[in-house]
Protein backbone atom coordinates (compact mmCIF):
# COMPACT_ATOMS: atom_id res chain seq x y z
CA UNK A 1 0.00 0.00 0.00
CA UNK A 2 1.14 3.34 -0.46
CA UNK A 3 0.08 7.49 0.19
CA UNK A 4 0.06 10.02 -1.87
CA UNK A 5 1.23 13.40 -0.59
CA UNK A 6 1.40 17.00 -2.01
CA UNK A 7 5.09 17.48 -2.62
CA UNK A 8 5.04 20.75 -0.64
CA UNK A 9 2.50 19.89 2.40
CA UNK A 10 5.99 16.86 2.21
CA UNK A 11 8.02 19.31 2.62
CA UNK A 12 6.80 21.64 4.99
CA UNK A 13 6.18 18.76 7.39
CA UNK A 14 10.01 17.54 6.60
CA UNK A 15 11.61 21.05 7.41
CA UNK A 16 9.29 21.16 10.57
CA UNK A 17 10.75 17.57 11.98
CA UNK A 18 14.48 19.39 11.75
CA UNK A 19 13.56 22.52 13.01
CA UNK A 20 12.05 20.70 16.00
CA UNK A 21 15.66 18.47 15.78
CA UNK A 22 17.94 21.01 16.26
CA UNK A 23 19.12 22.66 12.67
CA UNK A 24 18.10 26.40 11.66
CA UNK A 25 14.76 27.20 10.06
CA UNK A 26 16.87 27.74 7.12
CA UNK A 27 18.99 24.01 7.33
CA UNK A 28 15.71 22.72 7.92
CA UNK A 29 14.13 23.89 4.58
CA UNK A 30 17.25 23.16 2.70
CA UNK A 31 17.51 19.53 4.04
CA UNK A 32 13.79 19.24 3.55
CA UNK A 33 13.88 21.06 -0.11
CA UNK A 34 16.51 18.80 -1.38
CA UNK A 35 15.26 15.26 -0.09
CA UNK A 36 11.82 16.12 -1.41
CA UNK A 37 13.30 17.28 -4.74
CA UNK A 38 14.84 13.42 -5.02
CA UNK A 39 11.77 11.87 -4.67
CA UNK A 40 10.11 14.19 -7.27
CA UNK A 41 12.79 13.23 -9.56
CA UNK A 42 12.24 9.60 -8.85
CA UNK A 43 15.25 9.17 -6.53
CA UNK A 44 13.37 7.80 -3.70
CA UNK A 45 16.52 6.29 -2.04
CA UNK A 46 17.76 9.37 -1.56
CA UNK A 47 14.42 11.23 -0.14
CA UNK A 48 12.33 11.59 2.47
CA UNK A 49 13.11 7.87 3.41
CA UNK A 50 15.91 9.20 5.03
CA UNK A 51 14.23 11.34 7.78
CA UNK A 52 14.54 9.00 10.70
CA UNK A 53 17.48 8.32 9.52
CA UNK A 54 19.16 12.21 9.28
CA UNK A 55 17.39 12.04 12.99
CA UNK A 56 18.89 9.56 14.63
CA UNK A 57 22.37 10.83 13.52
CA UNK A 58 21.89 14.18 14.57
CA UNK A 59 20.74 13.08 17.75
CA UNK A 60 23.98 10.62 18.19
CA UNK A 61 26.03 13.28 17.23
CA UNK A 62 27.27 12.02 13.78
CA UNK A 63 25.93 14.73 11.79
CA UNK A 64 25.92 18.73 12.89
CA UNK A 65 23.60 21.46 12.41
CA UNK A 66 24.55 24.29 10.65
CA UNK A 67 28.05 23.77 9.83
CA UNK A 68 30.28 25.82 7.43
CA UNK A 69 32.90 24.55 5.40
CA UNK A 70 36.72 24.88 6.73
CA UNK A 71 38.79 25.72 3.76
CA UNK A 72 42.08 23.82 4.58
CA UNK A 73 43.91 24.73 1.51
CA UNK A 74 43.09 26.76 -1.95
CA UNK A 75 44.57 28.55 -4.68
CA UNK A 76 42.90 30.31 -7.57
CA UNK A 77 41.97 27.00 -8.83
CA UNK A 78 41.42 24.57 -6.26
CA UNK A 79 40.40 24.02 -2.81
CA UNK A 80 40.59 21.35 -0.26
CA UNK A 81 37.54 21.94 2.22
CA UNK A 82 36.43 20.65 5.22
CA UNK A 83 32.75 19.86 6.19
CA UNK A 84 33.02 19.55 9.60
CA UNK A 85 30.46 17.02 9.52
CA UNK A 86 27.47 19.34 8.81
CA UNK A 87 24.21 18.35 6.42
CA UNK A 88 25.96 17.30 3.25
CA UNK A 89 22.77 19.35 1.77
CA UNK A 90 24.62 22.46 3.61
CA UNK A 91 28.11 21.87 3.19
CA UNK A 92 28.19 20.23 -0.27
CA UNK A 93 26.05 23.10 -1.52
CA UNK A 94 28.64 26.02 0.32
CA UNK A 95 31.83 23.96 -1.64
CA UNK A 96 29.93 23.81 -5.07
CA UNK A 97 29.65 27.50 -4.81
CA UNK A 98 33.35 27.93 -4.10
CA UNK A 99 34.43 25.82 -6.69
CA UNK A 100 32.11 27.65 -9.30
CA UNK A 101 33.40 31.07 -8.01
CA UNK A 102 36.85 29.69 -8.60
CA UNK A 103 36.30 28.48 -12.01
CA UNK A 104 34.22 31.69 -13.03
CA UNK A 105 37.26 33.17 -12.64
CA UNK A 106 39.97 30.74 -13.79
CA UNK A 107 37.94 28.56 -16.62
CA UNK A 108 38.82 25.46 -14.28
CA UNK A 109 38.16 24.45 -10.89
CA UNK A 110 38.90 21.53 -8.23
CA UNK A 111 36.99 21.15 -5.32
CA UNK A 112 37.87 18.11 -2.70
CA UNK A 113 35.45 18.16 0.43
CA UNK A 114 36.31 15.89 3.04
CA UNK A 115 34.26 14.90 6.46
CA UNK A 116 30.64 15.69 5.09
CA UNK A 117 27.33 14.52 6.04
CA UNK A 118 25.50 12.34 3.11
CA UNK A 119 25.43 15.03 0.58
CA UNK A 120 22.13 13.20 -0.66
CA UNK A 121 21.42 13.49 -4.49
CA UNK A 122 24.74 14.06 -6.21
CA UNK A 123 22.83 15.42 -9.36
CA UNK A 124 21.74 18.35 -7.34
CA UNK A 125 25.03 19.29 -7.92
CA UNK A 126 25.75 18.83 -11.12
CA UNK A 127 22.27 20.74 -11.68
CA UNK A 128 23.20 23.58 -9.79
CA UNK A 129 26.78 24.03 -11.87
CA UNK A 130 24.78 23.25 -14.86
CA UNK A 131 22.35 26.22 -14.08
CA UNK A 132 25.34 28.36 -13.95
CA UNK A 133 26.68 27.76 -17.19
CA UNK A 134 29.22 25.26 -15.94
CA UNK A 135 30.22 21.23 -16.92
CA UNK A 136 31.04 19.33 -13.71
CA UNK A 137 32.63 16.20 -12.84
CA UNK A 138 31.89 14.69 -9.24
CA UNK A 139 33.55 11.40 -7.56
CA UNK A 140 31.84 10.35 -4.45
CA UNK A 141 33.19 7.82 -1.28
CA UNK A 142 31.26 7.04 2.14
CA UNK A 143 33.98 6.86 4.45
CA UNK A 144 32.54 3.64 7.35
CA UNK A 145 29.91 2.89 4.86
CA UNK A 146 30.69 -0.47 3.49
CA UNK A 147 27.95 -2.09 1.49
CA UNK A 148 29.22 -3.13 -2.41
CA UNK A 149 31.18 -6.13 -3.04
CA UNK A 150 33.75 -5.87 -5.36
CA UNK A 151 33.58 -7.78 -8.77
CA UNK A 152 34.35 -12.06 -8.20
CA UNK A 153 33.51 -11.35 -4.31
CA UNK A 154 30.74 -12.27 -2.12
CA UNK A 155 31.71 -9.80 1.07
CA UNK A 156 31.45 -5.95 0.94
CA UNK A 157 34.43 -3.58 0.22
CA UNK A 158 33.63 -0.59 -1.34
CA UNK A 159 30.82 2.11 -0.46
CA UNK A 160 28.00 3.14 -3.23
CA UNK A 161 30.66 5.48 -4.98
CA UNK A 162 28.29 7.37 -6.79
CA UNK A 163 29.70 8.96 -9.92
CA UNK A 164 28.15 12.16 -10.96
CA UNK A 165 28.29 14.55 -14.82
CA UNK A 166 26.44 17.46 -15.89
CA UNK A 167 26.40 19.60 -18.88
CA UNK A 168 24.47 22.65 -19.18
CA UNK A 169 22.28 23.03 -22.05
CA UNK A 170 21.14 27.44 -22.72
CA UNK A 171 18.49 26.10 -25.05
CA UNK A 172 17.18 23.57 -23.22
CA UNK A 173 17.54 21.15 -19.83
CA UNK A 174 21.38 20.24 -18.79
CA UNK A 175 22.04 17.01 -19.44
CA UNK A 176 22.90 15.10 -16.14
CA UNK A 177 24.27 11.54 -15.81
CA UNK A 178 24.45 10.15 -11.75
CA UNK A 179 24.11 6.93 -10.01
CA UNK A 180 25.65 4.77 -8.01
CA UNK A 181 28.34 2.65 -9.26
CA UNK A 182 26.74 -0.30 -7.64
CA UNK A 183 24.09 -2.25 -9.12
CA UNK A 184 21.42 -0.32 -6.85
CA UNK A 185 21.71 2.81 -4.70
CA UNK A 186 21.79 1.72 -0.61
CA UNK A 187 18.93 3.30 -0.13
CA UNK A 188 17.23 1.41 -2.97
CA UNK A 189 17.32 -1.42 -0.53
CA UNK A 190 16.01 1.14 2.26
CA UNK A 191 12.93 1.36 0.47
CA UNK A 192 12.49 -2.46 -0.31
CA UNK A 193 13.31 -3.24 3.36
CA UNK A 194 10.65 -0.50 4.55
CA UNK A 195 7.72 -1.79 1.66
CA UNK A 196 8.54 0.33 -1.65
CA UNK A 197 9.52 -0.74 -4.54
CA UNK A 198 10.89 -3.96 -4.97
CA UNK A 199 14.88 -4.46 -6.00
CA UNK A 200 15.68 -5.41 -9.04
CA UNK A 201 16.64 -9.54 -9.94
CA UNK A 202 20.32 -9.72 -8.33
CA UNK A 203 20.89 -6.50 -7.06
CA UNK A 204 22.16 -8.31 -4.11
CA UNK A 205 24.65 -11.45 -3.68
CA UNK A 206 24.72 -13.47 0.04
CA UNK A 207 27.44 -14.77 1.50
CA UNK A 208 27.73 -18.18 -0.15
CA UNK A 209 27.46 -16.18 -3.34
CA UNK A 210 24.12 -17.03 -4.47
CA UNK A 211 21.82 -13.69 -6.06
CA UNK A 212 19.16 -12.44 -4.07
CA UNK A 213 16.59 -9.51 -3.47
CA UNK A 214 15.88 -10.08 -0.15
CA UNK A 215 17.76 -6.86 2.28
CA UNK A 216 17.85 -8.98 5.18
CA UNK A 217 21.48 -10.24 2.75
CA UNK A 218 22.51 -6.29 3.44
CA UNK A 219 21.04 -5.82 7.23
CA UNK A 220 20.75 -8.65 9.18
CA UNK A 221 18.49 -9.20 11.60
CA UNK A 222 19.94 -5.74 12.95
CA UNK A 223 17.86 -3.73 9.75
CA UNK A 224 17.42 -1.35 7.78
CA UNK A 225 18.05 1.39 10.60
CA UNK A 226 20.77 0.18 12.52
CA UNK A 227 24.13 1.77 11.97
CA UNK A 228 26.46 0.43 9.73
CA UNK A 229 28.98 -0.98 12.07
CA UNK A 230 25.61 -2.82 13.96
CA UNK A 231 24.68 -4.46 10.47
CA UNK A 232 25.24 -8.63 10.55
CA UNK A 233 24.05 -9.15 7.18
CA UNK A 234 26.03 -11.81 5.25
CA UNK A 235 26.08 -10.71 1.94
CA UNK A 236 26.23 -6.94 0.00
CA UNK A 237 25.01 -5.30 -3.08
CA UNK A 238 26.49 -6.20 -6.49
CA UNK A 239 28.91 -3.92 -8.46
CA UNK A 240 26.82 -2.33 -11.40
CA UNK A 241 28.53 -3.11 -14.61
CA UNK A 242 30.57 -6.62 -13.56
CA UNK A 243 34.56 -5.57 -13.89
CA UNK A 244 33.76 -2.11 -15.22
CA UNK A 245 31.30 -0.66 -12.44
CA UNK A 246 33.60 -2.62 -9.29
CA UNK A 247 36.16 -0.68 -11.06
CA UNK A 248 34.71 3.00 -11.29
CA UNK A 249 33.64 2.04 -7.64
CA UNK A 250 37.32 1.66 -6.58
CA UNK A 251 38.50 4.97 -8.88
CA UNK A 252 35.22 6.86 -6.41
CA UNK A 253 37.09 5.55 -3.32
CA UNK A 254 40.87 6.53 -4.59
CA UNK A 255 39.33 9.92 -5.75
CA UNK A 256 36.68 10.95 -3.62
CA UNK A 257 37.92 9.03 -0.17
CA UNK A 258 41.88 9.01 -0.73
CA UNK A 259 42.84 12.37 -2.79
CA UNK A 260 40.19 13.96 -0.94
CA UNK A 261 41.58 13.44 2.37
CA UNK A 262 38.60 11.89 3.36
CA UNK A 263 39.82 8.14 3.72
CA UNK A 264 38.52 4.70 1.77
CA UNK A 265 35.73 2.78 3.30
CA UNK A 266 36.52 0.08 5.60
CA UNK A 267 36.23 -1.97 8.38
CA UNK A 268 38.07 0.28 11.03
CA UNK A 269 36.30 2.16 13.31
CA UNK A 270 35.43 5.48 11.36
CA UNK A 271 32.37 7.52 11.44
CA UNK A 272 30.69 7.90 8.20
CA UNK A 273 31.48 10.39 5.95
CA UNK A 274 31.32 11.47 2.31
CA UNK A 275 33.92 12.70 0.28
CA UNK A 276 33.49 14.34 -2.94
CA UNK A 277 35.87 15.20 -5.88
CA UNK A 278 34.57 17.97 -8.30
CA UNK A 279 35.75 19.51 -11.11
CA UNK A 280 34.03 22.46 -13.01
CA UNK A 281 34.58 23.59 -16.46
CA UNK A 282 33.29 27.02 -17.56
CA UNK A 283 31.48 26.68 -20.74
CA UNK A 284 32.20 30.18 -21.50
CA UNK A 285 36.15 29.62 -21.14
CA UNK A 286 36.41 26.48 -23.63
CA UNK A 287 33.44 27.33 -26.35
CA UNK A 288 36.05 29.76 -27.87
CA UNK A 289 33.99 29.25 -31.12
CA UNK A 290 30.91 29.62 -29.92
CA UNK A 291 29.41 26.33 -31.11
CA UNK A 292 29.11 24.10 -28.05
CA UNK A 293 25.36 24.28 -27.68
CA UNK A 294 24.22 23.57 -31.55
CA UNK A 295 26.91 20.77 -30.82
CA UNK A 296 25.50 19.49 -27.76
CA UNK A 297 22.05 20.01 -29.39
CA UNK A 298 22.69 17.98 -32.43
CA UNK A 299 23.93 15.67 -30.96
CA UNK A 300 21.09 14.68 -28.92
CA UNK A 301 18.48 14.90 -31.45
CA UNK A 302 20.82 12.49 -33.13
CA UNK A 303 21.17 9.98 -30.31
CA UNK A 304 16.89 10.63 -29.61
CA UNK A 305 16.14 9.71 -33.22
CA UNK A 306 17.35 6.37 -32.91
CA UNK A 307 15.18 3.14 -33.53
CA UNK A 308 14.00 2.15 -30.56
CA UNK A 309 13.99 -1.54 -29.51
CA UNK A 310 10.58 -1.10 -28.18
CA UNK A 311 8.09 1.35 -30.44
CA UNK A 312 6.36 2.26 -26.45
CA UNK A 313 10.16 3.53 -25.29
CA UNK A 314 11.45 5.92 -27.33
CA UNK A 315 15.44 6.20 -26.91
CA UNK A 316 16.39 8.65 -23.85
CA UNK A 317 19.61 10.43 -22.43
CA UNK A 318 20.15 11.22 -18.98
CA UNK A 319 17.74 13.52 -17.16
CA UNK A 320 14.48 12.78 -19.29
CA UNK A 321 13.52 10.18 -16.65
CA UNK A 322 13.79 12.47 -14.14
CA UNK A 323 11.74 15.63 -15.43
CA UNK A 324 8.92 13.13 -16.50
CA UNK A 325 8.66 11.97 -13.03
CA UNK A 326 9.14 15.41 -11.46
CA UNK A 327 6.29 16.20 -14.02
CA UNK A 328 3.98 13.17 -12.61
CA UNK A 329 4.27 13.84 -9.19
CA UNK A 330 4.07 17.71 -8.96
CA UNK A 331 0.84 16.99 -10.12
CA UNK A 332 -0.28 13.45 -8.17
CA UNK A 333 1.81 14.13 -5.17
CA UNK A 334 4.95 12.05 -3.77
CA UNK A 335 4.16 8.13 -3.19
CA UNK A 336 5.20 6.66 -0.07
CA UNK A 337 4.82 3.16 1.22
CA UNK A 338 3.49 2.66 4.49
CA UNK A 339 6.60 1.79 5.95
CA UNK A 340 8.35 4.80 4.77
CA UNK A 341 5.47 7.14 5.67
CA UNK A 342 5.60 5.04 8.88
CA UNK A 343 9.54 5.80 9.47
CA UNK A 344 8.89 9.63 8.75
CA UNK A 345 5.49 9.74 11.31
CA UNK A 346 7.72 8.18 13.60
CA UNK A 347 10.62 10.80 13.18
CA UNK A 348 8.27 13.63 13.85
CA UNK A 349 6.98 12.15 16.62
CA UNK A 350 10.20 11.85 18.29
CA UNK A 351 10.83 15.40 17.64
CA UNK A 352 8.22 15.99 19.56
CA UNK A 353 4.95 16.41 16.68
CA UNK A 354 1.65 14.53 17.65
CA UNK A 355 -0.15 13.50 15.07
CA UNK A 356 -2.92 16.08 14.67
CA UNK A 357 -0.08 18.14 13.76
CA UNK A 358 1.39 15.54 11.36
CA UNK A 359 -1.98 15.40 9.88
CA UNK A 360 -2.64 19.02 10.09
CA UNK A 361 0.65 19.82 7.77
CA UNK A 362 0.59 16.86 5.62
CA UNK A 363 -1.90 16.52 4.92
CA UNK A 364 -1.91 12.58 5.43
CA UNK A 365 -3.48 10.96 7.84
CA UNK A 366 0.03 9.82 10.72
Amino acid sequence: MTVSIAAGRLEALIAEVFDRAGCSRAEAERVAMRLVRANLTGHDSHGVIRTSRYVDWLEAGMFLADQEIEVLFENDAMAIVDGRYGFGQTVAEQAVALGLDKARAQGIAIVALRNAGHVGRVGDWAEMAAEAGFVSIHFVNARASILVAPFGGTEPRLSTAPFCAGVPRPDGPPVILDFATSVVAEGKVLVAAKGGKPLPAGSLIDGDGSLTTDPVALYGSAGPDALTRERNGTGAIRAMGEHKGSGLALFCELLGGALTGNGTTGPWPERFANGMLSIYLSVAAFDRGGGFADEVKRYIDYIRETHPADPAKPVLVPGDPERATMAERIADGVPLSDDAWASIAGAARKVGLDDTAIESISGCKA
